[in-house]
């Protein structure tokens, strides 16, 4: 009983850990700066007191519920532009993944390589046990915080999720 309840309780702290990690709505977003499919630099602060960024994390490129959430967002784009979001990908995926991912599928949005998983660490989505980012998605404000979080795995309700909370952030306050 009691290596049950030992056991329990190190699960715990390992959970609480891991989602101690990612960052909450109302946090200051972590500075990202990487590249993109096509060798260019991203960084987030290049759009502080601008846009709103959609910042989402995904498993892999080609997958069939990354390929449904990368090309709702493709389809919503004109709705997020009017909106004043920018819309990030970002994925464990090599450039020449991530450029054939985006050809293929006529992906409107750049797609930031994180090949050494630097951004996933510190947004705090790795996938247990795997070279992997969680399906999470952050909308960062133009004032550089956390407006939204997201990571619920179906692509659909994900994308609804932050449909929703970028009608809010647009809200009159």
């Amino acid at each position: 009983m009691k290596r049950c309840f030992l056991a329990v309780a190190l699960l715990g702290l390992c959970v609480s850990a891991f989602a101690a990690g990612t960052p909450k709505v109302g946090d200051p977003a972590p500075a990202v700066e990487a590249k993109d499919q096509d060798g260019k630099t991203f960084t987030l602060a290049e759009h502080a007191g601008k846009h709103a960024v959609l910042l989402y994390f995904y498993p892999k490129d080609e997958t069939p519920g990354c390929t449904k959430q990368a090309c709702g967002l493709r389809d919503r784009m004109g709705e997020l532009e009017k909106d004043g979001v920018v819309v990030v990908g970002v994925s464990r995926d090599d450039a020449a993944s991530h450029a054939k991912f985006r050809a293929k599928h006529n992906l409107n949005f750049p797609l930031l390589v994180d090949a050494d998983g630097k951004l996933t660490e510190t947004f705090g989505t790795p996938m247990e046990g795997r070279p992997l980012s969680r399906r999470v998605s952050f909308l960062i404000g133009t004032d550089g915080k956390i407006a939204a979080v997201t990571d619920n795995r179906d692509a659909q309700v994900h994308l609804d999720e932050m449909k929703a909370a970028i009608a809010k952030l647009k809200a009159p306050k």
